[in-house]
């Protein structure tokens, strides 16, 4: 038998990359269409509708920065924790982004070790990628820090966990990683990094994403 997936070195970093620019591209392109409109077009209505394009696709390349320096990078602090308040405020931003989604958030004021952040971090996003028409992302954080559990509820309908995401969740043997999957490989690998293991439910309309 085969052990778990495994990745080296450059193949992670490359697929991480690959997902973070797959996640900024269409506002950063949205604001490149947008500048062209203003250049091209003399109509006052469409040039006001050019910079409101600007501005949300602006907003959500921002967030989804601001979430990618906390979820993928060394971003948030100089040490080696992150408020948990700052977390949240990447949260809404980045789930928010979409129009589709909303967060409601449970969990204390605190600054937990920086990889326990970056894991919770993930599981949001994984929690609206399960989310494909929209619904509520809801984060419970339990236990006293720095001994914490997450449960990231994604809530909606239909609320999908593919099987090859859910094996690379919990560790399975002998599924491909690509830059559409790497998100659940590398919360995997978070997860290890902070001595907490993770696990999942399936219920009707809810996914259930638990780290404890």
């Amino acid at each position: 038998m085969t052990g778990p997936t495994a990745l080296g070195d450059l193949e992670l970093a490359a697929l991480l990359s690959s997902r973070i620019c797959h996640d900024v591209i269409n506002p950063v392109s949205a604001i490149s269409n947008g500048l062209e409109m203003l250049d091209e077009e003399p109509d006052q209505a469409m040039r006001e509708a050019a910079m409101d394009l600007i501005r949300k696709s602006a907003a959500q390349a921002t967030a989804k920065l601001q979430f990618a320096r906390l979820a993928f990078g060394a971003g948030g602090s100089a040490g080696a924790e992150i408020d948990l308040r700052d977390a949240e405020k990447v949260a809404r931003d980045f789930v928010g982004a979409s129009g589709k989604h909303q967060v409601a958030w449970q969990g204390p004021a605190a600054t937990l070790p920086k990889n326990k952040v970056k894991l919770l971090l993930n599981l949001v996003a994984l929690g609206t990628a399960v989310l494909p028409r929209g619904g509520t992302v809801a984060v419970e954080i339990g236990g006293t820090p720095p001994q914490v559990n997450f449960t990231v509820r994604a809530r909606g309908e239909p609320a999908k966990l593919p099987d090859p995401v859910r094996s690379l969740l919990t560790g399975s043997n002998g599924v491909t990683v690509d830059a559409h999957s790497i998100q659940p490989y590398y919360a995997r690998l978070v997860a290890a990094a902070a001595g907490m293991a993770l696990t999942a439910q399936i219920r009707e309309g809810e996914v259930a994403l638990n780290a404890v």
